[in-house]
């Protein structure tokens, strides 16, 4: 077997990064913080995205019904006191952090291969990480996985 050709490609291991650093920030206290790049595919309060990103409060206690499968996270949430249904597709997802420390991973955000490609339109141009958030101690460091 090993002299036959790869048949499929590798799946993603971006969905499983982003549920480790999730339950790496859960089982130490910290809250997870959930930085998006927004576009036509993403489910968030437009109200509430500037230069075509929102930064998502992942927690426990911020969410019901959080659902991180390996194509998209999916949640309710209160936005200003009005329950929201949120859609993110993995691919959109350019980090997760803990808003304590800034602690966590940075990803290349990739355009979804969909028919929804064609009607996606968004005027800024996709960042390669997600707006650094100043922490105790310093900035925090993100690095892009490729």
């Amino acid at each position: 077997m090993a002299d036959q050709p790869e048949q499929q490609a590798h799946p993603s291991t971006k969905p499983y990064l982003i549920r480790a650093i999730y339950e790496w920030c859960t089982d130490n206290g910290y809250t997870p913080y959930l930085a998006v790049v927004v576009d036509a595919s993403t489910r968030v309060p437009m109200e509430f995205v500037k230069d075509g990103q929102i930064v998502l409060n992942i927690s426990f206690e911020a969410t019901n019904g959080l659902k991180m499968g390996n194509d998209f996270v999916e949640f309710a949430a209160r936005f200003g006191g009005v329950q929201r249904d949120i859609q993110v597709p993995i691919a959109r997802v350019a980090a997760i952090y803990a808003r304590e420390n800034g602690h966590g991973q940075g990803f290349e955000v990739s355009e979804l291969v969909s028919e929804h490609k064609a009607e996606a339109k968004v005027d800024n141009p996709t960042p390669a990480t997600a707006p650094e958030r100043p922490a105790p101690g310093g900035k925090p460091k993100l690095t892009v996985v490729k």
